[in-house]
Formats: structure tokens, C-alpha cells, sequence
């Protein structure tokens, strides 16, 4: 018996690894494309607002199919989806390191996406799946989330160097590295629930809506951007995206094989998670795509002096897997994701004063408490969002998850977007002046704060459950 579960341990331990693979390119893939926007707008003579574009395209892909990425997780085989979308991420990502214009580069960004909205849902429920309940499980799931948080912090770096080669090295680095996870995902993943997924049909009209109302609020998010040009049609499309949820929940409603259980919506804990997230990924992204045209077209730093300006915060990979679920099991989760949401307000702040010579020693406790942030926040939030929940919808609550993060990075980058180019002091189309830096650089405080406070309400609540090892059911009140 003893030999048996030594066995399983490991075999556990080796998914975790392919998984941790898989959610690392996500998250390196991102950070590299942001390091080297300057590099691309300058190849190929993008404006800020399409420069943007590039990273919104990945966002409306992402954000638009993640629900019904999830649920096709939980429906057609967790493995499947997860081998299919790692597959499509790849030949994409190959794509967009071929385009020469940049609507190509966006279709390419868009695809990969849509790849990585099917891709994510599955692996974190075949993460969390590997473990049983309790500290092996909220070991494994810090270490996931360690790794993941750890591909944005390292993926600044590998950009930079990556694109002072050529910033075309961006999109075919994650093409080798999807490679060797594939080989390792065929071999090593299996997929344990098949006998506990959902029975019945495919809820098509509910696919469809949800869909539609996800693009369109997404893309509503990022026309924000634009705040003065095209109004009326930026209201327009979120109201065709309000109208297609509220047809999304009467479909729900009615369907004998609903997509989304809608009873899952009324717990506050899930909804404070998501929300927390959407806010916490959106001040980052925001924060980065400032602080990246800052540094290097302000500044004249290089895409790799910029990455390694921003190495400290990838301390996450070492205090995720290892302090942190120590923290948890004492705390909770509430508790230690509130301290990450308040080490990212402080870390947020002291950027505000930004200047023109602003040396790097200004910028490292910014920058380390950034660090800690995530080593704080990253985690629980990842670990939160399927505790609790049957294994059934583990797909459908990683889906949520992961949607909120997408529309919160879309909203966190077209916000900065609108706020500085209000305030900008250059000539159009010049690049960024200081002024539009500073005053883009409060909005990631804004977010943190709201993040914060999001947060703050699970802690007032001041629940058994909140304090205990395991952190909050996210059922309990569905």
C-alpha cells in the first residue's frame, strides 16, 4: 500500500509538473509581448492605441470563450480540451511571430487567446483534481500558482532578452516550449473524472450567448480607450453585451442542461474572488504597460535593462509554493489575500511621484512589494476558486476565474490607455510624454484600493470558515 500511494504521489507530483509547464507559458508569453510592444510599434508602425490592441486581442480571445472553455472542460474531458487548446496555442503563436502587419498580429493574439481560454479552465481542474482536500492540495495549488504568477515576473526578462535578439523570438520562444509540453502532457495526463462529469446535453444557446455578451464586454472594455472618439458606438456594444447576458440568464434559467449552474453566482465568496481578481490582474496590467513605455521610450532603457528591472518581483516563486500556503493554513485565505491587496495599493503608490531621472534604487521597493503582492495574492485567489466546489464544476469555476482576470488585464490596460492619452503632452502619435505616465500610473491605485476594500468585506465577515485552514466553500451559499 505503502509502495502504491509512493506511486501516485509522484505521478501526481509529474502532472503538476506539466501543468505548471502550461500555466508558466501562459503567463511568459504575456509578460514577453509586453517588454517588447515597443520593439514591434516600432518594426511596424503601430499607434499606442493599436499597440494596445495587440495585447487586447489576446484578451478578448481569452476573456470571450473562457466560460464556455470551462464548461467544455468539464463536459467533453479535461485532458482533451487541455491537449487541444495547448495545440492551437502553439501554431498561433508561431503565426503571430510571422506577421507582418499588424491586423495579422491581432488575428494571431486573438486565436491564441480563444487556445488559452480552453487550455487554463482544464489544467487548473486537473491540478487541483491530482490532490486530495486539505495541505497536500493547498501545497500543490501554491506551487501552481507560484509558477504561474512566476511566468509574468520572468517573462519580462526572457522578453527582453528575446527581443533584443528580435522581437519575432517573442512568439517563437513559447512555440519550442509548448512543443516539450505537449510531448510530456500526451504521456504523463490522465484524466480521473471521467466518471463524474456533468450528464446531459450541450447547452448550444447558452454557448452562444455567453460567448457573444464575453466578446462584446470585452471589447467594450477596450474601446474605453477611445473615450473620444465613437461614443456612441462604445454604449452601443455594451448594450448589445448586457442584452446578451440578461438572454444568457433567461436561457439558463430554462435549460434542462444549463452551461453555468447559476446558483454557483450567489456566493459571496465567489463573487468576491472574482471580482478581487478582475481588479488585482487589472491594476498589474495596467501598471506594466505603463511602466514598460516609461522605461524605455521616456527613458531609453532596452527591452532587457526593463525585464530585469522588474526580475525582484519574481520573488513570488520562491514565497508561493513556500510561504504562502503556510500563511494560508494559519490565517486563511481571506486573511493573506487581503495582505497581498494591500502590499500592491503601497507598491502602486510609490510610483506615483515618477520622474524623468527617477534612478532604479527609487523604483526597488515598488518593486518588491509588487513582488510580494503576488507572492500573496496569486495564490489564494487560484486556490479559492475551486474549493468547495463539485468536482463537476471545477472547469466552470476556473473558467470564471480566469475570466475575470482576462477582463480585468483588458480593462486595467485600456483605462491607462484613456487616462494618459487625456493627459498626454507630446505630438500625436509621437509615443508618451511624463504627464500621460502620471497620471496613467493612478489608475492601478485606484483599482488596488477597490481591490482591497473587495477583499476587506470577507475578512469583516469574520467567519469560521475564513480563518480555518481550508479557506471558503464556494458553495455554501449557491
Amino acid at each position: 500500500m505503502a509502495t502504491s500511494a509512493g506511486r501516485t504521489d509522484r505521478r501526481a507530483w509529474g502532472v503538476l509538473l506539466v501543468l505548471c509547464g502550461a500555466i508558466f507559458l501562459e503567463g511568459i508569453d504575456v509578460a514577453m509581448l509586453n517588454v517588447a510592444l515597443p520593439a514591434i510599434r516600432a518594426d511596424l508602425g503601430l499607434s499606442t492605441g493599436m499597440l494596445s490592441g495587440v495585447v487586447s486581442a489576446y484578451v478578448l480571445g481569452y476573456g470571450g470563450f473562457m466560460l464556455l472553455g470551462g464548461r467544455a472542460a468539464d463536459l467533453l474531458g479535461r485532458r482533451r480540451m487541455f491537449l487541444l487548446g495547448l495545440v492551437v496555442f502553439l501554431a498561433f503563436s508561431g503565426l503571430g511571430g510571422l506577421a507582418s502587419e499588424g491586423w495579422l498580429l491581432l488575428v494571431a493574439r486573438f486565436v491564441t487567446g480563444v487556445a488559452a481560454a480552453f487550455m487554463t479552465p482544464a489544467g487548473l481542474a486537473l491540478a487541483t483534481n491530482a490532490f486530495p482536500v486539505g495541505p497536500q492540495r493547498t501545497r500543490a495549488l501554491g506551487v501552481y500558482a507560484g509558477i504561474g504568477a512566476g511566468g509574468f515576473s520572468l517573462g519580462l526578462v526572457a522578453g527582453g532578452l528575446l527581443a533584443s535578439v528580435g522581437w519575432r523570438w517573442v512568439f517563437f520562444a513559447p512555440v519550442i516550449l509548448a512543443t516539450v509540453i505537449l510531448v510530456a502532457a500526451v504521456v504523463l495526463l490522465r484524466d480521473t473524472t471521467e466518471k463524474v462529469r456533468p450528464t446531459g446535453g450541450f447547452d448550444l444557446a447558452g454557448a452562444l450567448s455567453v460567448t457573444g455578451a464575453m466578446l462584446l464586454l470585452a471589447y467594450g472594455v477596450v474601446r474605453l480607450e477611445h473615450a473620444g472618439e465613437g461614443t456612441g458606438l462604445t454604449v452601443g456594444v455594451f448594450a448589445a453585451g448586457l442584452a446578451l447576458v440578461a438572454a444568457f440568464v433567461v436561457i439558463e434559467r430554462r435549460s434542462a442542461n444549463p452551461l453555468v449552474r447559476l446558483g454557483i453566482l450567489r456566493s459571496g465568496p465567489l463573487v468576491r474572488t472574482n471580482v478581487g481578481a478582475l481588479l488585482f490582474l487589472g491594476s498589474f496590467a495596467g501598471f506594466q504597460f505603463m511602466i514598460t513605455l516609461y522605461l524605455q521610450e521616456l527613458r531609453g532603457w532596452t527591452p532587457l535593462q526593463t525585464g530585469l528591472a522588474m526580475l525582484v518581483v519574481a520573488i513570488d516563486m520562491i514565497l508561493s509554493p513556500t510561504l504562502t500556503p503556510r500563511l494560508v493554513d494559519r490565517f486563511g485565505h481571506v486573511r493573506v489575500l487581503l495582505g497581498g491587496m494591500l502590499s500592491a495599493v503601497l507598491a502602486y503608490a510609490l510610483f506615483l511621484p515618477v520622474a524623468p531621472d527617477w534612478t532604479y534604487a527609487a523604483m526597488l521597493p515598488g518593486m518588491l512589494l509588487l513582488g510580494l503582492a503576488f507572492s500573496f495574492a496569486y495564490g489564494p485567489l487560484t486556490m479559492a476558486a475551486t474549493d468547495g466546489v463539485d468536482e463537476r464544476e471545477h472547469g466552470l469555476a476556473g473558467g470564471l476565474l480566469y475570466t475575470s482576470m482576462q477582463l480585468g488585464t483588458a480593462l486595467g490596460v485600456s483605462a491607462v490607455t484613456a487616462v494618459s492619452a487625456a493627459a498626454a503632452d507630446g505630438a500625436p502619435g509621437s509615443g508618451i510624454g511624463m504627464a500621460a505616465v502620471r497620471h496613467g500610473l493612478v489608475v492601478p491605485v485606484v483599482f488596488a484600493v477597490v481591490a482591497a476594500i473587495v477583499t476587506a468585506f470577507g475578512v469583516r465577515r469574520g467567519s469560521a470558515t475564513s480563518a480555518a485552514p481550508t479557506p471558503v466553500s464556494v458553495t455554501a451559499a449557491a
